[in-house]
This record gives structure tokens, C-alpha cells and sequence, in this order.
């Protein structure tokens, strides 16, 4: 599933090609959001969280979510796309560009009101204007879960996926398998998701943890460890002495 420095990025790229722009032509396969765009102004393209939302004029919102296997492209007008067309299921054209969304399993055409309601329940987002202090105070209420679970968890804050989760565990020295009540340094851990978050949208990324299973630990040597986690199973991946159930680091 695409995180929110992907989102991030992907919003970057759509904004620069389409914002300003009129739509000449709408098309969709997924009948639920069959609506009058074409002829209205694209007035902005943003992510928050993981959901890519595209502004156009009279207050007409297009709202999207990727899920696991979702992604946009941008091509010029007439350009061979990199997906077959069975793959398709919106295509938003202007004079300049066409942006094509493969896959994409959510879609709403929603009023400014109707799309606040859709996001409202959505955590505080790590690459927008973040409030730390109601991120931890959401994460205290899950104080029974395991820590790794809650930072997926996008009503606690918005942007966090398997990657990140795991990679900021491992800055911070937390076990993904401790208990959220069991730990104090909740506010660093969610500001180092951040910074990771916004290193990675600005393109620096190194893992050291993720999708390393069996390799030696960039910090002491030890074989990074991984196994299935939360209603999900997701994969998460942990250094042992790095990141032992106790609060010690190494």
C-alpha cells in the first residue's frame, strides 16, 4: 500500500501537470463517480494522509485511495500508456496532460462538506500541519495494542504504512511488539516518523529494517528479524538487540 511520502509525491507530480488546467475529458469505469467534470478548472491536487484528493471548481472534490495496488500516471496527450487499459479506471485529460488512475479500488466525487465528513475521523497527517499532541493523546487510548499495530492505525495519525512503521521503530530502539502504555517516548516517535516521512517525499530513502529479513542490522550486525503482525499479518521487521522488549537500546 502506497504510504504518505508516496501519496505525497504522486500529488506533487499531478499539481504541477494539471493545476490550472480545464478538463476536456472525463472517463471512468467505476459508475459510482460518473459525474460533470469536464469543462471545470483543476484547482489544486493534494494528499493528506494517504488519500489523494483533486480540487476542482464549484466545489466538486475527487477523492482517492490507493489500497494496495492503485497508482496515477501522467502522460501526454496521445502517449502509450505503461498499463493496459483493462487496468484503468479514471482518466482526467486536459490540453497539456492526461492523468490516468490504474487500479484504484476507492473513488469519491464528494462537495467540500461531504469530503470533511469523509476525512474528519482521519489522525492528525505527519507531512501536513501536524499536531503531535493529539496524535500521542490518540495513540494513549490504544494502550492495550501492540505499538507497531497503532502506528498503522490511520485515525491515530495519518501517512504511517508498513514501511515507516517499521523504520521508525528502529531509530527510536522500540520493540514492535511492546505495549503503547509501556512506553514514555511516544511524542519522539511520532516526530521521527515525520522526518522520515519528509525525507523520503523529498527523495532520501535508506531502509534499515524493511523488507531486510535475515540481513546483518546496519547498527550492531545482528540478523534483522520479521514476522507476520496485527488483524492484517503484515510483515514487520525488527532488529532484536536494537530493539528489545526492554527500553534498552544498544
Amino acid at each position: 500500500m502506497p504510504e504518505g511520502d508516496t501519496i505525497f509525491r504522486t500529488a506533487a507530480t499531478l499539481a504541477k501537470a494539471l493545476t490550472g488546467k480545464v478538463v476536456t475529458r472525463y472517463e471512468t469505469m467505476l459508475p459510482k463517480i460518473e459525474g460533470p467534470l469536464r469543462g471545470r478548472t483543476i484547482e489544486r491536487v493534494v494528499a493528506v494522509g494517504k488519500n489523494l484528493v483533486i480540487d476542482f471548481s464549484g466545489d466538486l472534490h475527487l477523492r482517492t485511495h490507493m489500497r494496495m495496488n492503485g497508482a496515477w500516471h501522467i502522460y501526454r496527450p496521445g502517449e502509450r500508456w505503461q498499463r493496459p487499459r483493462r487496468d484503468m479506471r479514471l482518466v482526467i485529460e486536459t490540453a497539456d496532460f492526461v492523468a490516468v488512475g490504474f487500479n484504484i479500488p476507492v473513488a469519491e466525487l464528494l462537495t467540500g462538506r461531504e469530503l470533511e465528513r469523509a476525512l474528519h475521523e482521519q489522525g492528525p497527517d505527519l507531512l501536513a500541519d501536524f499536531d503531535i499532541d493529539e496524535a500521542v493523546r490518540r495513540a494513549r487510548e490504544h494502550g492495550d495494542e501492540e505499538i507497531a499495530n497503532v502506528l498503522l492505525n490511520q485515525r491515530v495519525a495519518a501517512g504511517i504504512g508498513n514501511i515507516w512503521k517499521s523504520e521508525s521503530l528502529f531509530v527510536r530502539g522500540i520493540n514492535p511488539f511492546r505495549k503503547v502504555k509501556d512506553i514514555d517516548e511516544l511524542e519522539k516517535l511520532f516526530l521521527t516518523a515525520r522526518a522520515l516521512l519528509k525525507e523520503s517525499a523529498a527523495g532520501h530513502r535508506r531502509l534499515n529494517v524493511y523488507s531486510r529479513g535475515g540481513q546483518p542490522c546496519r547498527k550492531c550486525g545482528t540478523a534483522i528479524s520479521s514476522r507476520k503482525q496485527g488483524l492484517d499479518a503484515r510483515l514487520t521487521y525488527w532488529c532484536p538487540r536494537c530493539q528489545p522488549l526492554e527500553s534498552t537500546k544498544c
